[in-house]
């Protein structure tokens, strides 16, 4: 039974990660942790596997139907993992409570935005051409370093900033954002497999159901409305809002035991 639920939730992250460009992980952390009584250092982990699974599974499609933009994401990345290094340096210097906290207030106030903001035409991949390059990279290289210290995937970050900041279309923003979180996933779950905390009894099943729902996802993207696809975004930012406050509020104000 519970093999079938970790098949379940891998799905449901799948199908997720790959409509919005977020990988699953935030749906699979919280879902490991809180669900299914796995401790966070196993579950951040498997669920860094499983956005590899899901940038592999997901990608291969959107490459087909030409809606990533692979000149765009491999620039974004070269400064998102270059913000990962320094993330990953400056770790001990910066109080990662104050980080949660400013991110989670930024979540939510992306999450209103586009909540809010009215409906606007579809755009079709020859219909843009993407501006502001100099935010871009210095939002790729925040998502970067956001990852290293709190432990995030950047498509909560990469996804708005490309389809706000930069002028491209939601819907190539996210299989963008897609293509290019499997490099960051990959670089950042080397590091725990050295310190053997990838659990491969627990990773096995969630990869099956991430590649399914993956597969599942990339297919009905293209069919669902782009409206439908932020509102469904700005939900995920809520979730990620919510658990960056939390994290946020335990490290500055410790409850009393």
């Amino acid at each position: 039974m519970t093999l079938l639920l970790l098949i379940a939730a891998g799905v449901l992250a799948g199908t997720m990660g790959a409509l919005l460009g977020v990988g699953g992980g935030v749906i699979l952390v919280p879902t490991l942790v809180l669900g299914f009584g796995v401790p966070l250092e196993d579950a951040v982990p498997a669920s860094l596997m499983c956005v590899v699974a899901s940038s592999c599974g997901a990608s291969a499609s959107y490459l087909e139907r030409r809606l990533s933009d692979v000149r765009l994401g491999l620039t974004l990345e070269l400064a998102t993992v270059t913000g990962a290094i320094v993330g990953g340096l400056v770790a001990t210097l910066v109080a990662p409570a104050w980080v949660a906290f400013v991110f989670g207030l930024f979540a939510l106030y992306v999450s209103a935005q586009m909540l809010l903001a009215r409906g606007t035409r579809e755009q079709r991949l020859e219909d843009y051409t993407p501006t502001n390059y100099p935010l871009g990279i210095s939002g790729s290289f925040v998502a970067g370093s956001l990852s290293a210290l709190l432990g995030v995937g950047g498509g909560p970050l990469k996804v708005p900033l490309m389809s706000y900041g930069m002028g491209v279309p939601f819907k190539v923003a996210s299989a963008t954002s897609n293509l290019m979180i499997g490099v960051t996933g990959a670089a950042s779950v080397a590091a725990y497999a050295w310190r053997g905390h990838v659990k491969l009894a627990l990773v096995a099943p969630l990869v099956v159901g991430v590649l399914a729902g993956a597969s599942v996802g990339s297919r009905l993207m293209p069919r669902i409305p782009t409206a439908v696809l932020r509102r469904l975004f700005a939900g995920v930012l809520l979730i990620v809002a919510a658990q960056m406050l939390w994290k946020g509020a335990e490290g500055l104000w410790p409850m009393s035991r």
